[in-house]
Order: C-alpha cells, then sequence, then structure tokens
C-alpha cells in the first residue's frame, strides 16, 4: 500500500501508541498531538521539495517545535523568519513577543516517542518525500469526488454515481475530458 508522507508519521505513531499504554492520557501521545505533528510533517514535506537536508532538518525540527511548552521552549532547530511555519519563530522575526500555544510532551514521553520519530527522519525514507507531494493519487480523486458531493451530505445513489463519474473525466483529463463527453451527447458547450 502507498503511505503519502505525512500519513506515515501518524501510522507509525498511533501503533507506538497502542502498544505502549504510557503513552495515552492527558499530556502524553494524544490523537491531537500526532495530527498536529503529522500536519508539521506535511509542511517539512511541502516546503523542501528537492531538498533533502533542509527536509531532514525541519522534520526533526517539527518534533521539537510540537514538543515545545512555556516551560521548556523547543524552537532552536525551527527555521527563521517572517514566512516560516515555526509560529515562535514568525512572532521574534516580527519583532513580537511569542506566545507559546501548547502544553508540549514531558522529556519522559518525547523519549520514548524520539525513536520512532527519527526512523521517520532517514535519508532513505525522507527521499521518497522529495517530490513535495503528500497524498497519493487516490486520495486526491476522493478529494475531487468530495468536492462535488460532501461526505456530510446525503445523497440519492444516482447523483452520488453521477458526480463520482464527473470526477473521475476531470481528474483524468480535466476539463477538456468534459466537453468531449458534451460533444457526444450533442451539447454544445458555452
Amino acid at each position: 500500500m502507498h503511505w503519502s508522507c505525512s500519513k506515515r508519521v501518524g501510522a507509525r505513531l498511533r501503533k507506538l501508541k497502542s502498544k505502549n499504554k504510557n503513552l495515552s492520557g492527558k499530556g502524553k501521545l494524544t490523537d491531537s498531538f500526532i495530527d498536529r505533528l503529522q500536519n508539521y510533517y506535511g509542511i517539512a514535506v511541502r516546503s523542501n521539495v528537492g531538498n533533502l537536508s533542509g527536509l531532514q532538518q525541519n522534520v526533526i525540527a517539527a518534533l521539537f517545535h510540537c514538543s515545545s511548552s512555556v516551560e521548556k521552549l523547543m524552537h532552536g532547530q525551527c527555521p527563521i523568519g517572517k514566512d516560516c511555519w515555526c509560529y515562535y519563530q514568525r512572532a521574534l522575526s516580527c519583532g513580537k513577543k511569542p506566545n507559546e500555544k501548547y502544553k508540549g510532551l514531558s522529556n519522559e514521553v518525547l523519549n520514548m516517542i524520539k525513536p520512532t520519530y527519527l526512523e521517520l527522519c532517514t535519508k532513505e525514507l525522507l527521499t521518497k518525500c522529495l517530490h513535495g507531494k503528500t497524498q497519493n493519487s487516490n486520495q486526491c480523486l476522493n478529494g475531487v469526488i468530495w468536492q462535488r458531493v460532501p461526505e456530510e451530505v446525503f445523497v440519492c445513489l444516482k447523483t452520488l454515481k453521477s458526480s463520482a463519474l464527473d470526477a473521475v473525466i476531470q481528474f483524468i483529463d480535466g476539463y477538456k475530458g468534459c466537453v468531449e463527453i458534451f460533444k457526444k451527447l450533442n451539447i454544445t458547450p458555452g
């Protein structure tokens, strides 16, 4: 199965959490923390296309960034600048007082997840992410389908089928594919 780069983080950390009950509970490896870490991993991938060393540095920085707290600031490895993904470094570069947003992780929990996370930072694994894409093509197609028919809205089967077919045509050929269908149906697109 083809895993997107950032989803791999969530899968590995959730697996680690399920095997180690000491990681569960408030202030530990929560699902929201894993989601946040997965999000920052994806940002690192998209902002370092073709740059393996930058990608590796940003992915490692993301772990410490997400683990940071008011008592234990850990933004030293985050990129610096007004346009960087780290809210803390961004505030500093704008001359503002940074406001730590999260509770962070204890050293104990951080040390427990670090080996698994560092496996996700190997050059071999990150090389597969250098294209900058964090989704596989099936996930992209699903996104096109759900743009037409949101998951939260009930529709009849006929509407769902026609929306899915329309999405597949557009996904494969763009609007050119729709124009070809209209021509075959003797509909003049305008």
